[in-house]
């Protein structure tokens, strides 16, 4: 069998088995399905077979479809207009199944309800374009929005420092003679320091030989 990503398998599964397999524990794992290859013939869908190469949108007569509204039109107005013929013709409907079911009239209604049907979807979907620009469109300001957020929180932040800082200067004393005596000269606490260290050897060194010679004393007068 011919393994995908992480041990799945890159064979064509039915849709929903498909879908199921793109769980978070398998995307986390690395062990979802790999994408399907992009089709490139021709394939089926809700029945009718549609060539890759074909319009997203395609025209009504090229459906065979009789067209209810001229090239140029309002969509708004002509959504309006499929909407109550939708609504007259179903309470037509209902009339025909109450007084003649078995008319033929039935199966008319039917047809025109199926072709109105077909035009308002038609017309919904040739908003697709328009629908994606605005989405996309509310996404950029969503974003601007929220740099535009981040940048006004760094900025109050960065005044606070700034406010801090200077608060902090205004702070120090203004008098240079007591900023001098402030200072800790290190250099001069090095040298000290090493002539204290020398002199305490000194000091030592003096005590043993005095030390030495209180007893060499002593064994001279014994």
């Amino acid at each position: 069998m011919a393994e995908g990503q992480a041990g799945v398998s890159s064979l064509p599964l039915p849709p929903m088995q498909y879908v199921n397999l793109y769980t978070d524990e398998n995307i986390k794992k690395m062990r979802a399905p790999r994408p399907p290859p992009p089709i490139q013939d021709n394939y089926s869908m809700f029945g009718a077979t549609i060539s890759a190469d074909d319009n997203i949108i395609q025209s009504l007569e090229s459906q065979g479809l009789k067209r209810l509204y001229p090239q140029n039109y309002d969509h708004k107005r002509e959504l309006k207009k499929l909407n109550h013929s939708i609504l007259v013709n179903f309470l037509d409907l209902i009339d025909i199944l109450i007084k003649s079911p078995d008319s033929p009239k039935r199966a008319e209604k039917f047809n025109d309800l199926n072709l109105l049907f077909i035009h308002i979807h038609h017309l919904i979907n040739e908003f697709r374009p328009h629908q994606a620009r605005e989405t996309l469109r509310v996404m950029m300001e969503v974003q601007k929005r929220q740099r535009l957020e981040t940048v006004e929180r760094f900025q109050k932040h960065l005044d606070k420092v700034v406010e801090l800082l200077q608060n902090c200067v205004s702070a120090l004393p203004e008098d240079a003679s007591l900023d001098s005596k402030l200072l800790i000269n290190t250099e001069a606490m090095d040298v000290d320091g090493t002539h204290a260290e020398s002199e305490s050897e000194e000091k030592a060194i003096s005590d043993m030989d005095g030390m030495m010679c209180d007893i060499v004393e002593g064994l001279n007068q014994t």
